[in-house]
């Protein structure tokens, strides 16, 4: 039987790289624009997921940014970063875990970041998203594993993708020089990495992978 692929933020380019190497190994694969599937809307996730079947792996890639030092930040652009990358990470797994722990199988990888271990300045609402969803994902991970359900945490590092196309040079550069390899990841090896973790690795849940050289 085909195996079927969720992913959320599907329009970025992590999401598409993944879309790319989980079809081309078969997979059928749902990744669904934000006026489809909509993470901060609860109605729109619960209405997305239970009509689309059954899922095997969900990848919580949904995600974004409003930088701004902390004393700036309002309290609107701190909600949305939580809802986003955080709650948004919430509303899907609770939704597909019906099905998985019904089914005892799947597997869900949140998506999150370097930020979350290391922050810079001016991120405090991403750093804590990013860092909420490592521990939910091990909360859960303890929670499903007696149903065979496994939760993961992936950390990509710096891609060049749209979320990217931004920063400035010296940005880019000062990020660059923090890497023990000299050099990015890209969303290709990434989205590898990830279906090997979920087709090869299937004793392995509760675990945060960091891919990139980044000494943590």
């Amino acid at each position: 039987m085909q195996k079927r692929l969720l992913i959320t933020g599907g329009e970025g380019g992590l999401a598409m790289a993944c879309r790319e190497e989980f079809q081309s190994h078969g997979w059928e694969v749902l990744a669904p624009s934000r006026q489809e599937l909509d993470v901060s809307d609860p109605e729109s996730v619960e209405t997305f997921i239970s009509n689309c079947g059954p899922i095997d792996l969900l990848l919580c890639a949904a995600g974004v940014t409003e930088d701004c030092l902390l004393g700036r930040m309002s309290e609107t652009s701190w909600d949305k970063v939580l809802d986003v990358n955080l709650t948004g990470a919430f509303r899907c797994a609770r939704a597909v875990s019906r099905q998985m722990l019904r089914r005892r199988a799947g597997h869900v990888i949140f998506f999150s970041s370097h930020s979350a271990f290391n922050p810079p300045v001016g991120q405090a609402n991403y750093a804590a998203a990013k860092a909420g969803l490592v521990a939910m994902g091990k909360s859960l991970a303890k929670e499903w594993g007696s149903r065979s359900v496994r939760v993961n945490a992936i950390t990509p590092g710096f891609l060049e993708t749209k979320m990217t196309e931004g920063v400035s040079a010296e940005a880019r550069q000062s990020a660059l020089d923090k890497h023990t390899l000299g050099t990015f990841n890209t969303a290709e090896n990434v989205a590898k990495f990830i279906r090997f973790l979920d087709e090869t690795m299937h004793q392995t849940s509760g675990q945060v992978f960091h891919l990139d050289s980044r000494a943590i």
